[in-house]
């Protein structure tokens, strides 16, 4: 028999939704405006920035909510 003694908080879950919802909102701009992006990226220049700034946004974001999921799991990394 498995015995489950850990317990979420609310905070947790909150802060879970918190880095969820822009993650998913931020995946689904960029491909609803993958064509755009790829047509200002075509351009030249200094413009190769932006898919860099773009890929550490996202990152940010959804390395955030990878950390909460797996703390509400109660997964740590070994020290």
């Amino acid at each position: 028999m498995i015995n489950s003694t850990f317990k979420i908080s609310g905070r947790q879950v909150t802060k879970l939704v918190l880095y969820g919802l822009p993650t998913v909102g931020l995946y689904a701009l960029l491909y609803a405006f993958e064509d755009s992006l790829l047509a200002l990226i075509a351009q030249g220049g200094w413009l190769f920035v932006v898919p860099v700034a773009i890929a550490f946004v996202i990152s940010f974001v959804h390395g955030g909510f990878t950390a909460q999921f797996w703390d509400i799991l109660g997964i740590k990394a070994k020290k």
